[in-house]
C-alpha cells in the first residue's frame, strides 16, 4: 500500500469540540481520512458528500441521536459500520445500538489506542471476503457483494448485525457455536459477560430465516450448549 494513501474515510460525530478535534487528529496520525460533524445533520449531509467507510458516531447529539441517525442511514440502503462513542456504560444502551444496525460500542472515558483497535476490528470482520462473497447451505443463499440474503428465492431483510450473526452461522453449517463463540466472531467482545444479546439476536434471526411454514427450520438450539445451522441431510 502507498505509504500516503489512507486507510479508510472515517466520519466523526461529536457535539464536543475538543473530543471531536482529538478524535479527528488521532484517527488522521493513525492513517485515516477524516471528516468531522458536530451534530446529525451534519453527519448525514456529510455521508452524502463523502461516502465514509466508518462512521464514530456519538450517541447523545444536540438534534438527534445517534441511534437515529443509524436508523436513518439504514432505511437509506447505507450499509457502512458505525462505532457508537457514549459516556454511558449500560448494556442496555449496548442492546439497543446494536439492535439499530450498530457494529461497536466504546464508553467515554476512552483511550485513543482503543479506539483505533476498535475501528480497524470493525473494519477487519466488515470486510466482504472475496473468496467467499456468495455463501449458499441448502435453499439459503447470502451475496456479501451485494449484502442480500435469501431464502428459496425470496429476499431476507436483515440488519447489518444480523446479518454478520447469520454469515458466521452459514459459514459453520451442523456446527454447534457456542454464546461465547457468537459474541467473540460477531461483537468480538463480551459485554462483560452478558450473552443475552446472543439469544436475542438467535431469535430475531429465526423469525426472518424460518418464517414460512414450508420452510424446514434451519436455526436449531442445542440447549445449554449453543445454537446451529443445521442442514436438510442431517435434520
Amino acid at each position: 500500500m502507498n505509504a500516503q494513501q489512507p486507510e479508510a474515510k472515517l466520519l466523526v460525530v461529536d457535539d464536543e469540540p475538543n473530543i471531536r478535534e482529538l478524535l479527528s487528529t488521532s484517527l488522521r496520525f493513525a492513517g485515516f481520512d477524516v471528516t468531522a460533524a458536530a451534530n446529525g445533520r451534519e453527519a448525514l449531509a456529510a455521508v452524502e458528500r463523502d461516502e465514509p467507510d466508518l462512521a464514530v458516531l456519538d450517541v447523545m447529539l444536540p438534534d438527534m441521536d445517534g441511534f437515529t441517525i443509524t436508523r436513518r442511514l439504514r432505511a437509506a440502503g447505507r450499509h457502512f459500520p458505525v462505532v457508537f462513542l457514549t459516556a454511558r456504560d449500560d448494556t442496555q444502551d449496548k442492546v439497543q445500538g446494536l439492535t439499530v444496525g450498530g457494529d461497536d460500542y466504546v464508553t467515554k472515558p476512552f483511550s485513543l489506542d482503543e479506539v483505533v483497535a476498535r475501528i480497524r476490528a470493525v473494519l477487519r470482520r466488515t470486510q466482504p471476503d472475496e473468496e467467499n462473497a456468495l455463501l449458499v447451505v441448502d435453499d439459503l443463499q447470502m451475496d456479501d457483494d451485494a449484502h442480500e440474503v435469501r431464502r428459496a428465492g425470496e429476499v431476507i431483510d436483515l440488519s447489518p448485525t444480523e446479518f454478520k450473526l447469520l454469515r458466521y452461522l452459514m459459514m459453520n453449517p451442523n456446527r454447534v457455536l457456542s454464546k461465547a463463540q457468537i459474541l467473540d466472531h460477531v461483537w468480538e467482545y463480551d459485554f462483560n459477560g452478558d450473552a443475552s444479546i446472543v439469544e436475542s439476536y438467535i431469535s430475531y434471526l429465526r423469525r426472518k430465516i424460518d418464517s414460512r411454514d414450508e420452510w424446514e427450520p434451519m436455526i436449531q438450539t442445542k440447549r445449554g450448549v449453543g445454537y446451529l445451522l443445521r442442514t436438510a441431510d442431517r435434520r
